[in-house]
């Protein structure tokens, strides 16, 4: 079983970056497709952002396009969020999640599909 760990969450200003990290317990999350997603109050989940095993498909949401990028690290078991202009609108628990690459990472993002999932972090943009 993967588990998952994320960090990097914290305050910020509007217009600030984050980094955020997501951390596989194992090295077979080599194997697994891994998104970020996050929960807003009141709002339902949704995708921001999922990447392929190999690293070369990449899928955004409308919401942050431009703005956020996703990479992974094998050689540190890790990928990473980084987010930039940063608005209060993306104030939400930002989650990440692996899973087996038997379908696109739009679809893994869409359909929010993940067999592991990581604890949350926080991210508040505010002034």
């Amino acid at each position: 079983q993967v588990q998952l760990v994320e960090s990097g969450g914290g305050l910020v200003q509007p217009g600030g970056s984050l980094r955020l990290s997501c951390v596989a317990s194992e090295y077979t999350w080599i194997y697994y497709s891994i998104g970020w997603f996050r929960q807003a109050p009141g709002k339902e989940r949704e995708g921001v952002s999922c990447i392929n095993t190999s690293g070369n498909a990449k899928y955004y949401a409308d919401s942050v396009k431009g703005r956020f990028t996703i990479s992974r690290d094998s050689a540190k078991n890790t990928v990473y969020l980084q987010m930039n202009s940063l608005e209060p609108e993306d104030t939400a628990i930002y989650y990440c999640a692996a899973t087996r690459p038997s379908v696109t990472v739009e679809t893994m993002c869409l359909t929010q599909q993940g067999m592991y999932w990581g604890q949350g972090t926080q991210v508040t943009v505010s002034s």
